[in-house]
């Protein structure tokens, strides 16, 4: 494609970078071997790969390679941590404490868990997506089993304090699975010191391939047990059988050396970029404000609501130059405002009018530049071609 638009949706997935593509490719060719493989040099040359890679992973999370299971993706890693710890204790807990702004990959899960006959507590968040420790630490009984909370929301980069509720679930001896898909290569994450028992992450988030993910499983007191959710062949300690994906754990290991060796600097890179499209557009339109808490979030993330902008007739407007998202990729068909902005108190229809803009390492200075002035000139357009933006502007209650 000639003249690509400008890529500003990291959060929905990152481009393999070059050096990982590199790493990976040998083994789709010259390297074919089944890490099952024992009798001969093709499987001994896969294993080792793999083991590699655990070892780059852990180095990156600061954790030990045994701690770490390999899947198709942070989905099928939050399906077994959640169901396999539910399965293990079904009949001696029943009650897991979760949020209202998880990804539908956690929200959906406790769905079907909750049809189980589990009891399944969903805390609300503030203005910002904050939830309240005190109501968190509340909600906890004698049959609490886990609390299931994101170390970053993929809407709005909030950042929970993972620390505190990790000491929490540690003092009331609960399990604390955490989604990092977002967090892992692009902020500091380092599970044993947060006192988490599961941790789910993936390989296209951070530069690495689809198709692939990890999972977390501390050997930390109280040690999680799990019921495997897929059988046949008894692979990684008979909690996920399957024939592993050698090329996509080459690459998410390449991605985590990647990360570990480059993660400080790019984060203050794209922060300052990042500050940069939020000034223009604070300064330079009118009624628009940040989704979120600006003080507690990922460096590259920014959700912005542009009053009465329809947030779709604008990304249609600008999508041949530039890409976002209104919200999680994993809902994009879904025409109902985000679940995370409504939970945060917007309303429908400011969460409609809200843009999701999320930087990564192809992004530059000159590329922000642009994008400002392309959303300036399409949003002037809508709020001219709508009425009611004249009638709020004179200052007509529209009850919005």
């Amino acid at each position: 494609m000639q003249n690509k638009p400008i890529y500003l949706d990291h959060n929905s997935t990152t481009p393999v970078d070059p050096i990982v593509l590199e790493k990976m490719l040998p083994y789709f060719t010259d390297a074919p071997g089944n890490a099952s493989s024992h009798n001969h040099a093709y499987g001994w040359e896969a294993k080792a790969a793999v083991e590699k890679a655990e070892e780059q992973l852990a180095d990156l999370l600061d954790v030990d390679p045994e701690n770490l299971i390999f899947t198709s993706g942070a989905t099928e890693s939050l399906n077994l941590a959640i169901k396999g710890l539910a399965t293990r204790w079904q009949g001696m807990k029943n009650h897991i404490i979760s949020c209202e702004t998880e990804h539908p990959a956690v929200l959906d899960t406790l769905d079907f868990l909750e049809l189980q006959g589990w009891n399944i507590s969903r805390m609300k968040v503030d203005e910002k997506g904050n939830i309240n420790l005190r109501d968190l630490e509340a909600m906890i009984t004698d049959q609490t089993l886990c609390i299931v909370l994101m170390w970053a929301n993929n809407e709005t980069g909030l950042v929970h304090p993972m620390e505190i509720i990790g000491e929490m679930c540690r003092e009331y001896k609960v399990f604390f699975c955490c989604d990092a898909t977002q967090a892992v290569g692009k902020i500091p994450v380092f599970p044993r010191t947060k006192n988490i028992n599961l941790m789910a992450f993936s390989g296209h988030k951070s530069y690495g391939t689809k198709g692939i993910g990890g999972l977390y499983i501390s050997d930390q007191k109280p040690k999680p047990s799990l019921k495997a959710q897929i059988h046949g062949g008894g692979h990684q300690n008979n909690l996920r059988s399957g024939t592993l994906n050698i090329p996509g754990i080459v690459g998410m290991g390449a991605a985590a050396e990647l990360a570990d060796h480059t993660m400080i600097d790019e984060m203050q890179r794209v922060s300052r970029l990042r500050d940069q499209l939020e000034h223009h557009f604070l300064e330079n339109v009118e009624e628009v404000k940040i989704n979120g808490d600006s003080d507690h979030r990922l460096p590259h993330v920014s959700n912005l609501c542009f009053k009465l902008v329809d947030g779709e007739q604008l990304m249609g407007q600008v999508n041949d130059r530039v890409s976002v998202s209104s919200g999680s990729a994993c809902t994009s068909a879904d025409p109902d405002p985000s679940h995370v902005l409504l939970a945060m108190g917007l309303s429908e229809t400011d969460a409609k009018s809200s843009i999701r803009f999320s930087l990564g390492r192809s992004t530059t200075e000159e590329q922000i530049k642009k994008v400002c002035e392309i959303f300036d000139e399409k949003i002037a357009l809508l709020r001219r071609q709508n009425p009611v933006w004249e009638m709020y502007r004179s200052g007509v209650d529209l009850g919005i």
